[in-house]
Order: C-alpha cells, then sequence, then structure tokens
C-alpha cells in the first residue's frame, strides 16, 4: 500500500470515528433528555389522555355494551344468557347469511389479490402501464354508495339498460337457437305453476297409463302458423305420456284446459321429468304435440317445461336474481379492490432484485417459471397483507348487498353485516340478536387480525 492510500485510509478512520464519537455524543444528551422527561408521567398522561378517552369512547365501550346487550332478549330487561348466540345458528336468514360471508371471504379477496398480481406484472411490460394502473385504481376514487348505483343499472335485465346484458345478448342470442314458443305461459287452472327461471311445473307427480295434459296460452300466431292440429296422447306401455297444445279456439267456443277439435299443437317443446329438483327423464315433444317419457324414470315425477322454451330473445339474463345475485355483486367488489390489490403488489414487485430475475432468465427459464418460482415467492410478504386486508373489509361488507341487491332477492344475498342492521334496525327489532351479530362478527375478524399483527412484529425484528 502506498504511503498517499495509507493517509487517506486513515484520515477515512478518523472522520468515521469522530463521526460514531458525535453520534454517541448527540445519542447522550438525547438519553439525558429521556430519563428527564420519563420522571414526568404526568406529563406523559397529559399527551395520552385525549386518545385514551377517544379509544375508550368510541371502541372499548361498544364492545363492552354489545357483549352486555347481547345476553338479554329484545326489550332489554330479560335476561336469556347465550340464547342469542344459539339464535344465530338456527334462524335460516341468519345461516343463509353467514354461508354467503363464507362465499364472500373465500372468492373476492382471492380474485382481487390473483388480478391485482396479473395487473402489476403485466402493466411493467407494457409502454402505457402508470395510465393502466391509473384506470384500473380509479374506482378506489367511488364510495360503495355510488358504486351500488352503477352496478344496479349495469346489472339491469333490459339490454336497452344494463350494460351486462347487452353484451350478452348481443353475443349468445345472436348465436343461439332462439326459443320456440317465446312468451306462451299455463292456462289458468291447468296443473302448471311457475317454478322459476321462467319454467312451469306439474303440481301433480304423472303415472303410466295416466297421459297428462299441458295446455298452454299466449303462444304467437306466428310461431304456430303451419303447425298440425294437436292429438290427445293414449296410454303407453311402460311410457309415460301427454299432450302439449295451444288451448286456443279460433273465434271463441272453446273449453279451457281440455284439448278440443283444431287447437293447434306445439311441437319441439321440452318436457323434463323431476325428482327431488333433479332431472330423470326429458323428451321433446312431436309435430302433434305428443311427448313420452320411460315410466321406468319418470314415474311419479313431476313435468317441468322449462324456462328455454318460452325465454324471449334478446331479453337479457336476470343477474339480480336469487341465482346469481351473490357472485353478481362480488363481481362489482373486485372491480373496485383489484386496483387496490395491483397499487400494493406493484409498490412490492418494485423492491424485487432484478438480477434474480435477470439470473434465473440467463440460466435458461421461461417467463412462466420466474413468475412462479421467483417472482411470486419474493412478493409472498405483500399478497398476505392484501389478501387479509380484504378478508376483514370482507367481513364488514354491507354497502353494496344493500343497494345492489333487489327486494326479491335480498335474502338470498344476504350477509352478516346485513343481517346486524336488519336485526337492530329493521321491521322486527331485536337489538339483543343483532349486538349477538356483531359480537359474531367481532370474533371473526380476531383471528385474522392476530395474523397480520402477528407478521408486522415478525418483519419488525432485527
Amino acid at each position: 500500500m502506498s504511503v498517499a492510500e495509507t493517509s487517506v485510509e486513515g484520515r477515512g478512520k478518523g472522520i468515521r470515528g469522530g463521526g460514531r464519537a458525535g453520534r454517541g455524543g448527540r445519542g447522550g444528551r438525547a438519553g439525558r433528555g429521556g430519563r428527564g422527561f420519563g420522571g414526568k408521567s404526568w406529563l406523559v398522561a397529559v399527551f395520552l389522555s385525549p386518545a385514551l378517552v377517544l379509544l375508550g369512547a368510541l371502541v372499548v365501550y361498544p364492545i363492552v355494551f354489545s357483549v352486555y346487550r347481547s345476553l338479554f332478549d329484545a326489550s332489554g330487561n330479560s335476561f336469556v344468557g347465550l340464547g342469542n348466540y344459539g339464535e344465530l345458528f338456527s334462524d335460516d336468514a341468519i345461516r343463509a347469511a353467514l354461508r354467503n360471508n363464507v362465499v364472500w371471504v373465500v372468492v373476492a379477496p382471492t380474485v382481487s389479490t390473483a388480478l391485482g398480481l396479473v395487473f402489476a406484472v403485466l402493466t411493467e411490460r407494457i409502454r402505457w402501464g402508470t395510465a393502466f394502473k391509473l384506470v384500473v385504481f380509479m374506482p378506489m376514487a367511488i364510495s360503495m354508495l355510488a358504486a351500488g348505483i352503477i352496478f344496479r343499472l349495469v346489472y339491469d335485465q333490459d339490454p336497452e339498460r344494463g350494460v351486462a346484458n347487452a353484451v350478452w345478448v348481443s353475443v349468445h342470442d345472436t348465436f343461439s337457437d332462439p326459443a320456440p314458443f317465446p312468451g306462451a305461459r299455463p292456462r289458468p287452472g291447468s296443473d302448471l305453476r311457475p317454478s322459476g327461471g321462467g319454467g312451469f311445473t306439474t303440481r301433480s307427480a304423472v303415472r303410466a297409463g295416466t297421459p297428462a295434459s299441458l295446455p298452454l296460452v299466449a303462444a304467437r300466431r306466428d310461431d304456430v302458423r303451419g303447425a298440425r292440429p294437436a292429438v290427445l296422447a293414449g296410454p303407453r306401455a311402460g311410457m309415460v305420456t301427454g299432450t302439449v297444445w295451444r288451448d286456443f279456439t279460433r273465434g271463441g267456443g272453446g273449453r279451457p284446459n281440455v284439448l278440443d277439435r283444431g287447437e293447434k299443437a306445439l311441437a319441439g317443446v321440452v318436457v323434463e321429468a323431476v325428482k327431488g329438483g333433479v332431472v330423470v327423464a326429458s323428451g321433446t315433444t312431436a309435430a302433434d304435440g305428443t311427448f313420452a317419457l320411460p315410466a321406468a324414470k319418470a314415474e311419479g315425477a313431476r313435468l317441468r317445461l322449462p324456462g328455454t322454451n318460452f325465454a324471449a330473445a334478446y331479453r337479457g339474463v336476470e343477474w339480480l336474481g336469487p341465482a346469481l345475485v351473490t357472485p353478481a355483486i362480488i363481481g362489482s367488489y373486485v372491480w373496485m379492490w383489484a386496483g387496490f390489490a395491483m397499487v400494493l403488489i406493484a409498490a412490492g414487485l418494485a423492491g424485487v432484485p432484478r438480477e434474480l430475475l435477470e439470473a434465473a432468465r440467463v440460466d435458461g427459464a421461461g417467463e412462466w417459471q420466474v413468475f412462479r418460482r421467483i417472482t411470486v415467492p419474493l412478493l409472498a410478504p405483500v399478497l398476505v397483507v392484501v389478501l387479509v386486508t380484504l378478508m376483514i373489509n370482507v367481513l364488514k361488507i354491507f354497502d353494496l348487498v344493500y343497494i345492489i341487491a333487489p327486494g326479491s332477492s335480498l335474502r338470498s344475498a344476504n350477509v352478516l353485516a346485513l343481517q346486524l342492521f336488519q336485526s337492530s334496525f329493521g321491521t322486527d327489532v331485536d337489538e339483543g340478536l343483532g349486538s349477538a351479530i356483531a359480537v359474531f362478527l367481532l370474533l371473526l375478524v380476531m383471528p385474522v387480525m392476530y395474523v397480520n399483527l402477528r407478521r408486522i412484529r415478525k418483519e419488525r425484528r432485527p
């Protein structure tokens, strides 16, 4: 080592030593100041008391009072112990809300996080990545109330107003076969009754040897033009038979629910035999309106004419009906929160060492292997943060369900937070039951919060 290098190194050590000494001196003064401040416990209490008062009034007191109130009946005068908690698992509406909450917790955070991860990774490779992130994150600036109103219109069944159905009918109905008799319905007084989904089901079970009569009305004239006269089906060995026809006599004079001479057959109608909600046999009416199903399967079943026989073209899907309302609302939630997940994951992705990614590519790894074996494991802490945050958020979901779900489907879309509101402030007010639901929700959130706090403490350890 040269003399100059030795001199430079000596000066560097002196500077570093002086820096440490200086920091030590400041640390000593800070330490003395801290010990002096620590002796004034009353001053600490003065500064902390406003926060403690607010914490007690806004957090501790409501929790304690909710636990206390949950032990009493609706009037608040009679002590019922854990009776309200037992009703949580015996009431059908609350159990349906609990099932929906499970679906929400499993589906919504997972889908939002997965989409956020995909968006965060892909936006690094496109030129307008920042603009794309802005567009995806923009729904976070919209309140839950506004988002609910927006998606109530998006899911409107009328394609003239609902965007979802406008897209659906323009694609699906254009390439699918139309229903044979759109708008047709059973003759009043017949054995057929509405059974959901636009279909109709008989009240009584069918038997071999007793032909079923299924009269329909309101079939359009163009749909039966050229149709053959209907024929009353006769009994056949080993078969359940029946007739579907247009119960209308031109000029009047016909008898309701009776096949009169000249009444038109409805050919191509799908007939299903249903037992316990399961289709056990199906067939299609012939040109004369008759059908036959194997008695070995259809004996004792109810006959159903599914809604596909009568659905008018370009009418749209009932997104907010009992069957699809929960997935539809979850879709609106994902639309809002996928941008939140994307921003957090993108921030974590910015800290991933690029050398590891490039080294993997040099070693021959494909993009999918780099993503699955390097990017995702390195982003695991961030993904856990996003998942836990969204799970806590989903457990208290209320606004979207209350606004988007129509009254006819509100029971099918019910969640615990909405049930809490209905039990506490609805038509049948029971604050004891509402308090029990609130405490139960708190117990559901606490394990998730514990996992989150434990992870934060682990990350803070040196």
